[in-house]
């Protein structure tokens, strides 16, 4: 029987180094890989190149790693939820690759399915498409994207079992599934893992040949990133 189960944080992070790319699931706060996050930052590892929707907030998330000034880029296709994120990337501290969200989905899962790039009609036209080779289809102009290369994929998923299969739940599957298998290695941390076989299959969101490590993550916040209330 396959096993992809690893019992603590400090080995679901293990062999990651500076000058490293990695991949981060999660949509704002929704979905996010808590527990490796923090892992990372613990590490102290730096210069880390960091593709994620967004980068957190400031005193959440990718937020951390921004704080202790561990990530050198940040590749995401939005960013207006931090501000030290924006004082980091207006002083010029930090590089950032600003992304169309759907491009940025697309370029992950042109890496799992092992395509090299793919052409898309977004951004063609704008700052997007400098320097990228342009083509026309059908009386349409589009742009050569390639697919990302990263080390590792951070991914939380809500259910897994021990041979990696995962389902995620609601929202919080956003960028999770893309980057599964996107990376050389991928890393999921789940809020209930169980043993191979109890999983409905029907249910799979990701089959467990995307995954390399699992771990049941501890103590997640679950915050809201925007509380909105009206009065009575």
């Amino acid at each position: 029987m396959i096993n992809k189960k690893i019992d603590t944080v400090q080995q679901a992070v293990e062999g990651v180094k500076d000058n490293m790319t990695l991949m981060l699931g999660g949509f704002g706060l929704c979905g996010i890989p808590e527990n490796a996050i923090a892992e990372l930052v613990k590490l102290g590892v730096k210069n880390l190149t960091c593709i994620s929707n967004n980068a957190g907030v400031d005193d959440f998330g990718l937020g951390f790693l921004l704080q202790g000034r561990q990530i050198k880029k940040m590749i995401s296709s939005y960013v207006g939820e931090n501000d030290e994120f924006e004082r980091q990337m207006l002083s010029g501290e930090l590089e950032v690759e600003l992304t169309p969200q759907g491009t940025l989905a697309e370029k992950c899962r042109a890496a799992q399915a092992g395509f090299p790039a793919f052409y898309t009609p977004a951004g063609y036209g704008t700052e997007v498409a400098e320097g990228k080779e342009s083509r026309e289809f059908n009386g349409k102009m589009y742009i050569l994207e390639k697919a990302y290369e990263a080390d590792f994929a951070f991914v939380k998923a809500w259910k897994g079992d021990e041979a990696g299969n995962l389902i995620f739940k609601g929202t919080a599957r956003n960028f999770n599934p893309c980057m599964c298998g996107a990376a050389t290695i991928t890393v999921a941390e789940v809020e209930e893992l169980v043993p191979a076989g109890e999983l409905d299959p029907n249910q799979i969101h990701i089959p467990g040949i995307f995954v390399q490590r699992i771990f049941q993550g501890e103590q997640y916040e679950k915050r809201i990133e925007q509380r909105t209330v009206r009065t009575r």
